[in-house]
């Protein structure tokens, strides 16, 4: 199972390239995300601007990825998660705590609640 390297999931943001589902040409942002503690081979985002965001679609259309981030570039297939999902309320759970400080027991910010969460499984990284 791929992981990122240590820097990588340190890394304060990561550039997520989708393809564009117009176009088919590579479309990179960058973006924030978290990943578990002890297993580094998913990736987790929010969009707060949910289904409407370009690379949200593009996704929609086509879930395989690129992300990169610290020293790593990796290969990934992205998947939107819905509220019935685990995997949903755990995304929210760490990258707000990542950038918003946020802590068990509290409740979540309106962006953390109530943005689109993403995951990204990690396929493998690129040379």
């Amino acid at each position: 199972m791929p992981t990122l390297s240590e820097r990588a999931s340190s890394a304060r943001v990561c550039y997520l390239a989708t393809t564009g589902r117009v176009t088919g040409r590579p479309h990179e942002i960058e973006i924030w995300f978290a990943t578990e503690p002890d297993t580094v081979s998913t990736i987790y985002l929010l969009s707060g601007g949910r289904h409407r965001a370009d690379w949200v679609r593009n996704i929609r259309h086509d879930p395989a990825v690129f992300v990169r981030a610290g020293d790593g570039r990796y290969r990934g297939t992205a998947r939107i998660l819905t509220p019935d999902d685990a995997a949903d309320r755990r995304a929210r759970e760490i990258v707000a705590a990542n950038y918003q400080g946020w802590q068990p027991g509290q409740p979540f910010s309106q962006w953390a609640r109530d943005s689109l969460a993403i995951a990204i499984e990690l396929e493998g990284p690129l040379k």
